[in-house]
């Protein structure tokens, strides 16, 4: 954990997590006494323990992992009254809240991706560097990597591998996949890692060749893409006015959504063409501020204690006045 202090009487629920950009994520959500924040990715519950010392407020923290939450009990009796843990996704965010009877909130902090919980955990099957069962599911219910391995045509997967995972070699590793699964069908991690690297080679970076196909399956296998979109229109329906936005994301495809986003909402969208005006139909767009142009990115220092951080972007932007340009179920309006 970085230099942001820990409550006394509480602590995360795993030590040897770091949540990443702590401090600015804290002081990017320009948390006051009394706010009602939400921390949308619990799991260990570091943001959440960070904006309680920060502040008299109150946070509601959802995840999907009913394992995170299970550990996250022992917070919530430390916090009595403003801490409450919800089960379920971000994306269902505004749903979850009116079931609480909150219809807004000053704050919102999203931490993207997968935690080092469910990495270092070889039963939940997220890591290639250990072997485990082929899972990856953050809720265990619904499809499973194995499931998706093992039965997707090979051309659904090399969309899948190439789309989430950035995989150039994308063909080549699902028509190995399929070759290998008709002979024995994928159960566990290092039988699916091993043949990723029997087909391509280590990248110059270092990088393992297995990092982008496992990437792709667990984004897939748990709608992550589709989760973050959802989740920001949640925010958009939320926030209150002058309510802070906080998101950090680990890698491009998570990154360009959020920019995109908060470029739209702020009425920054590049124009078409330069020789034809932005088209106006009268109706104002920017639901959004920009806070940090730029995202902020870890310090040297943060990067070397964390490996984890370094990779990561932070966007925040602070909500206006203008009523949100999505409908209910999320859709643009």
């Amino acid at each position: 954990m970085t230099s942001a202090a820990r409550p006394p009487s509480a602590t995360i629920t795993d030590p040897d997590h770091i949540p990443v950009l702590l401090n600015e994520v804290v002081e990017g959500l320009a948390l006051k006494d009394g706010g009602r924040y939400v921390d949308g990715t619990f799991g260990a519950g570091g943001y959440t323990v960070a904006m309680l010392n920060a502040a008299q407020c109150t946070v509601w923290a959802v995840d999907r992992d009913p394992e995170a939450l299970e550990r996250g009990k022992v917070l919530s009796e430390a916090f009595p009254g403003r801490l409450h843990l919800l089960p379920g996704r971000f994306g269902d965010l505004a749903d979850l809240l009116l079931e609480q009877g909150i219809n807004a909130i000053d704050g919102l902090a999203l931490d993207l991706g997968i935690s080092s919980m469910q990495v270092d955990d070889r039963s939940r099957g997220f890591s290639f560097l250990r072997d485990g069962p082929l899972d990856m599911r953050m809720e265990k219910t619904g499809m499973s990597a194995a499931d998706a391995v093992n039965t997707l045509p090979e051309s659904d997967l090399a969309d899948i591998i190439k789309r989430y995972g950035e995989e150039r070699h994308a063909r080549r590793v699902a028509h190995a996949i399929v070759r290998a699964r008709k002979n024995r069908p994928f159960s566990r991690t290092i039988h699916l890692a091993d043949t990723i690297r029997a087909e391509v080679r280590r990248s110059l970076d270092g990088i393992d060749p297995a990092t982008r196909t496992f990437q792709a399956l667990r984004i897939f296998v748990n709608d992550e893409l589709g989760e973050l979109e959802r989740g920001l229109s949640g925010a958009e329906r939320l926030l209150s006015e002058h309510g802070r936005l906080a998101v950090v994301s680990f890698h491009s495809l998570e990154d360009r959504i959020v920019k995109t986003f908060i470029r739209d909402r702020s009425g920054r969208s590049p124009n078409p063409s330069r020789h034809r005006p932005a088209a106006n139909d009268g109706r104002k767009v920017a639901t959004f501020e920009m806070v940090n142009a730029r995202a902020s990115t870890p310090a040297k220092r943060e990067v070397r204690d964390n490996p984890r951080a370094r990779s990561a972007r932070l966007r925040v932007a602070e909500r206006t006045a203008i009523p949100p340009l999505t409908s209910v179920k999320g859709d643009v309006a």
